[in-house]
């Protein structure tokens, strides 16, 4: 059996402590708990222990989720690739999609986002280390990227999200995560207000929070292995 609540209370503990080491202030780490291939049950379970975000990789057993969970103090992320067909389930039940990384999923989302919804929350998914096998949009088109989407209706540009290759040491895994934050004030210096750097996971979450992440993706280490 799965101790939830357990994990959960580890988990604050761990990312409290990563955050002292960075000299930073835990309040300012937000938990995603990833929940894909989860049964609600375990969410509820997290939800009681006070986990408010929930991340979801894929649209239909999201929805389903989100529907069967009935709770309206819950915000839920779309975390996976999401393709054009697919967006008005999003626009019409997340509150987040982490991984927008071209303008037609962004225009789709804010057109079929709800009139009586509030703005959908979006991160631009940029591929850091121009991994073939990965989705995002290549640094170099972020910027452009970012203010066409900033103009559309109904959506909120908050910031970036990143999936870097595997690492293994710390200063390694460091790099990656430092390319995005300055990727990210590069952008408000140039007038943009972004506020979230969606990245950091269970195994390299102490380099996120040390470069300055503001949420930090977390699955296997609060509901055990996948399925």
């Amino acid at each position: 059996m799965i101790r939830v609540t357990e994990n959960f209370r580890k988990i604050q503990d761990l990312l409290a402590k990563a955050a002292v080491e960075a000299g930073r202030s835990a309040d300012r780490i937000q938990l995603l708990a990833v929940s894909k291939k989860k049964p609600v049950e375990v969410i509820l379970e997290a939800a009681e222990a006070g986990q408010r975000d929930f991340g979801e990789n894929f649209v239909q057993e999201g929805v389903a989720k989100i529907k069967a969970a009935g709770r309206d103090d819950l915000v839920w992320h779309f975390i996976g690739h999401l393709q054009s067909n697919k967006t008005r389930d999003v626009a019409e039940h997340f509150q987040w999609v982490h991984t927008v990384d071209r303008l037609k999923i962004a225009r789709r989302l804010s057109d079929q986002r709800p009139r009586d919804a509030a703005d959908l929350n979006v991160c631009l998914e940029v591929n850091v280390d121009a991994e073939e096998s990965k989705s995002g949009v290549a640094p170099d088109e972020v910027a452009e990227l970012a203010r066409a989407i900033a103009d559309l209706p109904r959506l909120r540009l908050r910031g970036l999200m990143c999936l870097p290759a595997i690492r293994n040491d710390f200063d390694e895994q460091c790099k990656p995560f430092r390319a995005l934050r300055e990727l990210l004030e590069s952008l408000n210096e140039d007038g943009m207000r972004l506020d979230t750097l969606s990245m950091g996971m269970s195994a390299d979450y102490a380099a996120a929070i040390h470069e300055g992440t503001t949420m930090v993706r977390i699955g296997t280490a609060l509901f055990g292995a996948r399925d």
